[in-house]
């Protein structure tokens, strides 16, 4: 299985978000002098369960997406200045030596089988999600049209980038994401972006509450 450029990070990134990235250690100036050069410009992006970005020693998660360069510009000495858009899901077969930057054997891994979804189950994560984001507007006395901060998310009528698009517009943590984005099923993604909207909404009302 060939080898697939690995761009680990702090953060949970899901399909159907864009990246922007400026790019300054030598390392991964390399990786994206080997994408730009590639048919197809892209590289895995998993998220950093512990540790840092800058010069290694990272504990990586396994699962992740690709992500790919649509656009890019040669800053010079060695810098770059990208902006990708986070493509299929994939999983980790083996992470390789980082020589001369992470890379690791991936597999795409789309959703599994499971339990059909009822398209209420979502539209009712999505109003909980306009609820929550009336509520935090009306007690910091802002103007928001909270509907318009989810709308529309469901276009692509896929029931996987519909989830993924308001698990992206919900600000929760790392974790949450990452359970998400790790979901087998799309069930199981129904269940854990639920979860996530309740976490947010009662740390919520425990931050106005006090």
């Amino acid at each position: 299985m060939p080898a697939t450029p690995m761009f680990p990070l702090q953060v949970a990134m899901l399909p159907g978000e864009e990246l922007p990235l400026r790019i300054f250690e030598p390392r991964y100036t390399a990786m994206v002098s080997d994408c730009l050069a590639a048919d197809d410009p892209a590289f895995g992006v998993v998220l950093i369960a512990a540790g840092r970005e800058v010069g290694g020693g990272d504990v990586r998660s396994d699962v992740g997406a690709m992500a790919r360069i649509v656009e890019s510009a040669d800053l010079g000495g060695g810098r770059y200045r990208l902006r990708c858009v986070m493509a299929e899901r994939i999983r980790v077969v083996e992470w390789q030596p980082d020589d001369p930057y992470p890379r690791a054997a991936v597999e795409h891994w789309p959703d599994e089988q499971g339990e059909n979804v009822d398209v209420e189950a979502i539209k009712d994560i999505e109003d909980r999600m306009i609820a929550l984001f009336e509520r935090i507007a009306n007690a910091r006395g802002a103007q928001v049209v909270a509907r318009d901060i989810v709308a529309g998310a469901d276009a692509s009528g896929d029931a996987a980038m519909w989830l993924y698009t308001l698990a992206s517009r919900l600000p929760m943590g790392q974790a949450d994401r990452y359970a998400v984005l790790a979901a087998p099923t799309v069930a199981a993604r129904v269940g854990a972006l639920r979860e996530a909207v309740d976490t947010v909404t009662a740390m919520v009302e425990f931050q106005l509450s006090e």
